[in-house]
Parts: C-alpha cells; sequence; structure tokens
C-alpha cells in the first residue's frame, strides 16, 4: 500500500510538472509541489430508517473538511486540499462492503466510517487489506478492535462499557426488580442486550424474557403480548429508534406500564418525534456512548452552536465523533508529513487531541482511553442529561 501511493503521488508530480511546461508563461502558475489531494471517505446510512443518523455524520465529516481547506493546511512546503468522499451503505452489510470496496479502488488516505457496527464490521477487513485507517466515530461492537487490525480505531465506549452500565442503572438506581431483553438481530442490537442482561441479572434484577424482532420491524404485538403477561418492571431494547420508537407506542397501546430502557440508538431527538405521545415523563431512559464535562463541555457547545449554524438544524448523535474523526486523520498527517497510511498510522496510534467529543486517546487496541457514557431521560418532550460516567 505504502508503494502505491508512492507511485501515485509521482503519478500526480509529473502530471502537474507537464502542466506547468505548457503554461510556463502564466504567472500564476503553481509549483508542482503545491498540488496534493487527501482523500478522506466516509460511509453511513443516509438512506434508510436511520438516514438521520447517518447523515449527521457525514454533516459532521464534511464540516471538518470545510475546516481544514479553509485552514490552509500544509505537509512541509506542500499546500494540503482535503475532499469527502461519502459513500451510503444504508445500514445494510452487503452495501456496507460494496462502499468499502468502492473507497478502496478509490485509494482513500483514511476512512471515518461505518455508522453501524453491522457495517463496520465487515468493511473493515477490506480496509485492514488494502492498509487503509478506519476511525469508527459510532460503531460500539467490541469485536471491531478485537481482531487486531493494526488500523482500526474507535472514538466511543463500546458495548460492553454501554450495556453494562445500562443494566446496573436499570437494577439500582431505577430499582427494577423484573426486566425483559428484546434485541433487533444486528450486530449491534444483539451484542448490547447481552451485556445488559449479564449486567442486570449481575444486579439482582430477575430476566424474565429474551425476544428477539428485526431492525426493520413495525409490528410487535405477539412479543410485547408475550412479555406483558410476566409483568416486567422494564423492558430493554437493543436496537434503533426506527424500532425502538413505535415499539414504545404499542407497549402504550397495550397498557404496560413498564420503563424502556436502551442504549445510544435509544437517546436522539428523532425518538421524541418517532416515540409522540408515548414517551411520557422519565419512561424512557438511555445511555449514549459518548459525553463530555468538565472543561471539554465550552468546546462541545461550540461545535454544536457552529453545526447549527451551518445546518440549521440540531446535532443528532454523533455528529461530533465523525468532525473528529476527519480531524484526528488530518492531524496525524500533519505531524507524519505525508498522507502515505504507513507513514501517518505511529502518529495516529500516539495521538493526543482536543476535539469536539473531548479529549482523545487510543489504548494498543484502537480504542478511546478513559471513553464516557452519558444517562439520559426524556421530560417534557425533550432529551434530559441525568450524568456522565467513565
Amino acid at each position: 500500500m505504502r508503494n502505491e501511493f508512492r507511485l501515485i503521488a509521482l503519478a500526480a508530480t509529473l502530471t502537474v510538472a507537464a502542466c506547468g511546461q505548457k503554461e510556463a508563461s502564466t504567472p500564476s502558475a503553481a509549483p508542482a509541489s503545491d498540488a496534493v489531494v487527501v482523500k478522506i471517505g466516509h460511509v453511513g446510512a443516509t438512506s434508510g430508517a436511520v438516514a438521520h443518523l447517518g447523515k449527521d455524520n457525514e454533516n459532521g465529516a464534511r464540516m471538518a473538511i470545510d475546516e481544514l481547506n479553509a485552514a490552509g493546511i500544509t505537509f512541509g512546503t506542500q499546500k494540503v486540499t482535503f475532499e469527502l468522499l461519502a459513500e451510503d451503505d444504508a445500514a445494510d452489510p452487503k452495501q456496507g462492503t460494496a462502499a468499502a470496496q468502492k473507497l478502496t479502488d478509490a485509494q482513500v488516505h483514511g476512512v471515518v466510517g461505518h455508522l453501524t457496527s453491522g457495517t463496520t464490521l465487515p468493511a473493515s477487513q477490506i480496509y485492514n487489506s488494502a492498509g487503509i485507517p478506519q476511525i469508527t466515530p459510532s460503531s460500539t461492537n467490541p469485536k471491531l478492535t478485537r481482531q487486531g487490525y493494526a488500523g482500526a480505531f474507535r472514538l466511543v465506549a463500546d458495548d460492553v462499557q454501554q450495556g453494562s452500565a445500562m443494566g446496573r442503572y436499570t437494577a439500582e438506581t431505577l430499582q427494577a426488580k423484573t426486566v425483559a431483553v428484546i434485541d433487533d438481530r444486528t450486530a449491534y442490537g444483539q451484542g448490547l442486550a447481552d451485556e445488559f442482561e449479564k449486567a442486570a441479572a449481575a444486579a439482582g434484577a430477575q430476566v424474565v424474557a429474551r425476544e428477539f424482532t428485526n431492525d426493520k420491524a413495525t409490528d410487535f404485538n405477539a412479543i410485547l403480548t408475550s412479555i406483558k403477561a410476566k409483568k416486567p418492571d422494564a423492558i430493554f431494547f437493543g436496537g434503533m429508534d426506527a424500532v425502538g420508537g413505535p415499539m414504545l407506542r404499542q407497549m402504550r397501546q397495550l397498557g404496560m406500564p413498564a420503563k424502556l430502557v436502551g442504549g445510544d440508538g435509544l437517546c436522539t431527538g428523532e425518538m421524541i418525534k418517532l416515540a409522540a405521545e408515548a414517551l411520557g415523563d422519565g419512561q424512557v431512559y438511555c445511555v449514549e456512548a459518548g459525553g463530555v464535562d468538565g472543561d471539554e463541555v465550552a468546546l462541545s457547545e461550540k461545535f454544536r452552536a457552529d453545526y447549527k449554524a451551518k445546518y440549521q438544524m440540531e446535532v443528532q448523535a454523533y455528529a461530533p465523533y465523525a468532525y473528529d474523526g476527519v480531524k484526528l486523520l488530518a492531524q496525524a498527517m500533519q505531524t507524519a508529513g505525508s498522507a502515505d497510511p504507513a507513514q501517518y498510522l505511529p502518529a495516529l496510534k500516539a495521538i493526543q487531541y482536543q476535539g469536539a467529543s473531548g479529549k482523545v486517546a487510543f489504548d494498543e487496541q484502537g480504542n478511546r482511553k478513559n471513553a464516557a457514557l452519558t444517562l439520559y431521560t426524556f421530560k417534557a418532550g425533550q432529551r434530559e442529561r441525568l450524568a456522565v460516567i467513565r
């Protein structure tokens, strides 16, 4: 991979030099050393049920690209232009691998993505084979960084941390004596539910039911009717808001008083719209893989204000992490003075960065050190932060 990038860089230099010979009489012609284009790939679900989250991530990445180009980044004496190559995987594993192959064929210098674990995991094999570093801003399945891939990085806490925290919180703070567990059979949802179940049971809650649906389901009557007979104090759903919102509405239609608890897939602004009047006050609790506190808050708030000014909408979930993912790649390249992955990967592994999502450094597996989690509930149609935990 390293030699491929050197050959491409040489070809680009020769092309620019040839153009310079033809236009030698033009005083404004730029020297060949000034022509460096760095291609950053981004993949998220910008179509389908979670398109609002995929577009949120893409917006964050694009915002970082715009800022880098406005700042006039250089590698030594070479001026750099950053280009975002954005692909849609629709949260589908097959489309995810197709998108990864397309970016690999385009010889991107680094990738920020994917949105979901179900697409990130198979895509990671393609990037690893091509030697392209990949930073996911939102995928939480632990397997990603346990495969031994040198270029795989994660900017959020994984499902072990997230599911365990929600399991303990449900049993200890919400004082649920009995819980039911539902997952959507995706790599994200099932993994999260497994961790919740273990932690809730360890904290003293009795798991009275374990059911599953899928990530495109809309009818949950059979599952919920079966669970209703067991009268759980809380129902954990491992999945996204596109399914969780309608599920909550059907719980209320069936007269189920149980609280709905979940992971970051439920901790979104869209959940408020999807659940509508069923949302209630203090009836839904979720944990988001991320969060800032202390001196990190100011930078986070600035990012959110800038994002809203640029896109006329609020941050949905992980835009700050996608934004930081692009900036991390750029900083590592600047440190190395090269966009060649083999050259800048050591700098990425050793990076110390302060961004919109807080302080970033990676452990030996590529996980974020001291990753935060944020607990939320919903009241008066708004998401309310309860606590940041680490």
